[in-house]
């Protein structure tokens, strides 16, 4: 196997390869471009015009999907799969994912689209280079934009694997996608209705690329994530990357949520009256009341069908504690 394609093993343990561009026997180029960062491009007559993010670790401890791109990479050094499309791997966070931890000192994950600039420290920095590195990757507007940033949920799920979809006035969603998504294992799919911050908010806004943020189960350390599945999303992967279709399946229809509010932190008075260990997905009876923060300002459940996802009280000043959202459809 190509040492390149050890890139987990490289960044978990901070080292610069000795050689930043190898070939495989296909003639598929393997290049180290920072740390975390590989990019795949294949040769020329086979490139299906397709150029593929993904990432992973974003969050350092949400480990099943890291392992994920591991194996990926490590088939295409060693020829098991060979490339049809320009790839992009990067692992997020590599410092958080050498500390098992979720971020160094802020969530990398609320700080793009012009956020970093707002803010110091290493993830400031990090999502600055990511939103640099992905801007090089997606540089020719004729060829197809795609972008899966993969995650794992701080608590359980009744809905285990779900996508959130970013928002752009007046751009339409991807049925193509949403159903590439549905027979990958997607259950769900959150549909933003505003602007955000996330990573996949800017390569979906500012790149053009048809992103997705995947929760694809709960959060374990490296080498106990058993219990998540990624066998139709990994076989889905192995397609695109490949530049090929995957035979129809049998699965349910996506269910499809919007968000119908966000209930904010204020301060260090907020009380969210759930749970510890509620599961995303919980639906909530109107009239519930959900939390309250200073100057008597409370969040009571208005909406009919609501449910809870994301809910986090430890969360900085400022940020969301968590989403309300309720069924809803593409018409």
């Amino acid at each position: 196997m190509l040492a390149l394609g050890r890139l987990l093993e490289l960044t978990l343990a901070g080292h610069e390869p000795a050689a930043k561009i190898q070939l495989t026997p296909e003639g598929s180029r393997l290049r180290w471009l920072t740390e975390g960062a590989l990019e795949v491009t294949p040769p020329a007559a086979v490139d299906s015009g397709l150029d593929l993010l993904l990432s992973a670790g974003i969050h350092g401890n949400e480990t099943a999907p890291i392992e994920l791109l591991d194996r990926l990479l490590q088939d295409i050094a060693s020829s098991r799969i060979k490339p049809r499309s320009r790839i992009l791997f990067l692992f997020g966070n590599p410092e958080a994912m050498r500390r098992g931890e979720r971020y160094v000192e802020q969530d990398i994950n609320r700080l793009f689209n012009g956020q970093h600039d707002l803010h110091s420290g290493p993830e400031a920095i990090r999502a600055s280079d990511l939103e640099h590195v992905s801007a090089s990757f997606f540089n020719d507007p004729q060829r197809t934009r795609l972008h899966y940033d993969m995650h794992t949920a701080i608590r359980g799920s009744r809905i285990e694997q779900f996508a959130l979809y970013p928002y752009q006035q007046d751009r339409p969603r991807s049925e193509v996608e949403l159903q590439r998504l549905r027979a990958a294992g997607i259950d769900a799919v959150l549909l933003y209705s505003k602007p955000s911050v996330t990573f996949t908010a800017y390569t979906y806004s500012q790149l053009g690329a048809e992103s997705f943020t995947l929760e694809l189960g709960k959060a374990r350390p490296f080498g106990q994530n058993q219990m998540v599945n990624l066998d139709l999303l990994e076989e889905q992967l192995k397609a695109l990357i490949e530049g090929r279709d995957t035979p129809p399946i049998e699965r349910p229809e996506l269910k499809l949520f919007a968000v119908a509010r966000e209930v904010i932190k204020h301060s260090d008075d907020f009380i969210l009256h759930l749970p510890v260990d509620i599961e995303n997905f919980t639906e909530l009876p109107q009239g519930y009341l959900l939390a309250e923060d200073i100057a008597s300002m409370r969040w009571v459940v208005e909406e009919q069908d609501a449910r809870i996802i994301f809910p986090n009280p430890k969360v900085r000043n400022g940020l969301r504690a968590g989403i309300l959202i309720v069924p809803t459809s593409l018409g």
